[in-house]
């Protein structure tokens, strides 16, 4: 009896006194320590990894902020030519995530393009077969954990013009993908590089694991190849002509919100989501300038900051005043995130800068010069430890 007394001591003095703790009292502990120590918490074991990970601790757990950008690189030499990059922005960025996406299937061995990304999920559309309806496949997967699902089929693929992701986990583990289909099969493309003809809508939910297309709008809209795009109150928000933002609902259904430029200003705009208000970015012939829907029923928006192009760049790149756009702004902080490009080198290849401006101290800081091949989309990152739900889970 004496031994049987002494192996369920040591087996008393071995148990951690937080193997008691229930698991309401261990998220409320966990949720009390930093983003990157909560990654950590993952590893301890495999409850603690469960409790993490669980949808209905998304609120109580810390939120991470904005880590870096992903964008496209090309490079014709090589094949495949087309992958992805990505820059740190941040201290959030894990060093150990694959950033180079290599866990997605036949990612060596076939085009992969980014399309888009939502609160630490990325769209991607990996191109097999160009000669063959279904040669088309969008992939959703989440970086931070190395998950992903590929999305059904469908026999529109060759005629979309572009597609977007819609996720928010703080509101439905499920999330939404939203292709522009033109309804004439073929691509009306303006001077601007902009799709003009009428658009069929179709929307995937992970919820049902089924496209749906059964929403065909009625008048001409333009939409950019890569328009930035933002998932906010349930909806897809993007930038058109004529000063407008669209927004459309999981159903397909659009409406529209008329935009605080004047018609005739140059260019559109893009939509950004910073501090729970969208926000539209212009760069106008001579200035930049910053707005915030303040009301979605009444339209009205308020300027939050202009400055004028040699204002924004300085003296040292006053070059980039007409080559350069806002890819981000900062989902909690008044920094924009701007690219700069000089298209054209006699001595070397095209360089690409990222650069970061503080809207209160009006101070420009360099971040790095992107490798060569970068180009849009660039697309602003957000990790995701837990897992979004699709096909009905």
């Amino acid at each position: 009896m004496a031994p049987r007394g002494c192996k369920k001591k040591k087996r008393d003095i071995k148990r951690s006194p937080v193997s008691d703790l229930s698991d309401d009292l261990l998220v409320e502990i966990i949720s009390l320590v930093p983003y990157k120590s909560t990654r950590c918490c993952k590893c301890v074991s495999r409850r603690w990894r469960d409790l993490v990970s669980h949808p209905d601790h998304r609120k109580k757990l810390p939120r991470s902020t904005l880590a870096g950008i992903f964008y496209q690189t090309f490079r014709g030499e090589r094949f495949p030519a087309m992958l992805c990059g990505h820059q740190s922005v941040s201290g959030n960025w894990c060093t150990s995530m694959d950033c180079s996406l290599s866990f997605l299937p036949n990612c060596k061995r076939v085009n992969m393009y980014l399309l888009d990304s939502c609160n630490g999920l990325l769209l991607c559309l990996f191109w097999n077969q160009p000669s063959h309806v279904n040669g088309f496949d969008y992939v959703v997967c989440n970086p931070a954990t190395e998950k992903w699902v590929t999305l059904p089929a469908t026999t529109w693929s060759s005629k979309v013009r572009t597609a977007r992701l819609g996720f928010d986990p703080s509101v439905s583990s499920h999330f939404h993908v939203f292709e522009f289909v033109s309804t004439t099969g073929v691509v009306e493309v303006n001077m601007q590089g902009h799709d003009t003809g009428k658009k069929t809508v179709g929307v995937y939910s992970s919820k049902t694991g089924v496209w749906t297309h059964g929403v065909v709008w009625d008048s001409p809209l333009s939409i950019s190849r890569f328009p930035r795009s933002i998932f906010f109150n349930k909806m897809l928000h993007f930038s058109s002509d004529n000063n407008l933002v669209v927004a459309i609902d999981v159903e397909g259904n659009r409406r529209f919100i008329r935009g605080p430029m004047p018609d005739s200003a140059r260019g559109v705009p893009n939509v950004y989501l910073s501090r729970g208000q969208l926000h539209l970015a212009n760069e106008s012939v001579s200035e930049l300038s910053i707005w915030a829907l303040e009301d979605f029923s009444s339209e009205s928006w308020t300027l939050k900051h202009s400055v004028s192009h040699l204002q924004l760049l300085g003296t040292e790149y006053s070059m980039f005043a007409g080559n350069y756009r806002v890819i981000s702004i900062h989902p909690e902080h008044n920094v924009i995130f701007i690219v700069c490009e000089q298209l054209y080198m006699l001595t070397g290849p095209s360089l690409t800068k990222l650069m970061a401006y503080e809207i209160d101290s009006g101070e420009l800081r360099f971040i790095c010069d992107l490798e060569w091949g970068c180009r849009t989309p660039y697309l602003p990152y957000v990790p995701l430890l837990s897992e979004p739900s699709a096909d009905g889970q």
